[in-house]
């Protein structure tokens, strides 16, 4: 039987599975990325997860997903902000390292074909994938396959700008989506109310407390104001997502992500503002639903990839 490695390579952590061949994962574990100790201690401490989940199996493949553009060919991973990688040849790095076949691909193109394969959208050969959380992000399965675009950057839906006088995003433009309806800009959107004076519920969290996570719990407690600054986050999202709908025909739109957590009414706010603005043939055609696989979107994608699955 062979087996293969997955790995989820975020920010904050490096998230490792064993699998065998029906995808069935048999061990994981988890550990802290620790970025700021620079690329080659990061993919130290990659190849000793792989290392230590697969002990005493031999590994026929490594499937990696990480954030940022990169040539999914060679696993030269060109910019990744949440990394501070600059040009890092992981693929590279890591085929040297571990002596097997190493496949990788960007966090939410595996995270798409996770849900793709054994999630959401399974067995659907037309998909979307959007994470909301610190950022947002989209992965895209068209025609069965991965789409990559010309330069390996299609599926970046946080980036599209829906309000050319909004907030400042991390890209530099204003009004990005992920200003707007990400976990980062909910709690910006907070601290910003609560230094207004407004906010009651929130006035009670130090302002460098306040996330996402406490927003939401906030409003759990009948909060108006936390929950009014959730609701237009998901019409933002709604809006933004009314745009990938009618420009791309999917047949299953999966939305994943810490700020999910934040109850069902955040996407059954974003679906409701969805369906008002996408094009009606394309929205009466598509399924607008959770990620089933919660955190394991991106890892499940992964081993999908080491075993050469492609969507």
């Amino acid at each position: 039987m062979d087996y293969v490695a997955g790995v989820d390579l975020g920010g904050t952590k490096i998230l490792t599975a064993l699998a065998d061949t029906g995808g069935n994962i048999l061990a994981r574990i988890k550990v802290a990325t620790k970025a700021a100790d620079g690329p080659a201690a990061v993919i130290g401490r990659l190849v000793d997860s792989v290392r230590q989940v697969a002990a005493g199996v031999p590994l026929a493949a490594v499937g990696v997903g990480s954030p940022g553009p990169l040539d999914h060919t060679t696993g030269l991973v060109y910019h990744s902000p949440n990394l501070g990688w600059r040009n890092v040849p992981l693929g590279e790095m890591l085929r040297e390292r571990l002596g097997v076949p190493v496949f990788v691909d960007n966090d939410a193109n595996l995270a798409a074909l996770g849900e793709c394969v054994r999630g959401a959208g399974q067995n659907e050969s037309h998909l979307v994938y959007v994470t909301v959380s610190t950022g947002i992000g989209g992965g895209l399965i068209l025609d069965g396959r991965i789409y990559h675009g010309s330069a390996g950057g299609a599926g970046e839906i946080g980036h599209m700008i829906l309000d050319r006088d909004g907030p400042l995003c991390s890209c530099g433009r204003r009004g990005c989506l992920e200003a707007l309806a990400s976990g980062t800009a909910i709690a910006r959107e907070a601290r910003e109310l609560v230094a207004r004076g407004g906010g009651s519920g929130l006035r009670r969290l130090e302002p460098g407390a306040i996330t996402a996570q406490t927003v939401a719990e906030t409003a759990r407690q009948g909060d108006a104001a936390a929950a009014a600054i959730l609701r237009a986050a998901a019409v933002n999202l709604g809006r933004g997502l009314a745009g990938v709908i009618t420009l791309l025909n999917p047949r299953v739109v999966v939305v994943g992500g810490g700020v999910m957590a934040s109850g069902p009414a955040f996407l059954a706010t974003a679906r409701e503002e969805a369906a008002r603005h996408a094009y009606g043939p394309a929205w009466e055609r598509v399924s607008l639903v959770p990620a089933r696989l919660g955190g394991d979107s991106g890892v499940v994608g992964a081993v999908a990839l080491a075993f050469g699955t492609q969507g």
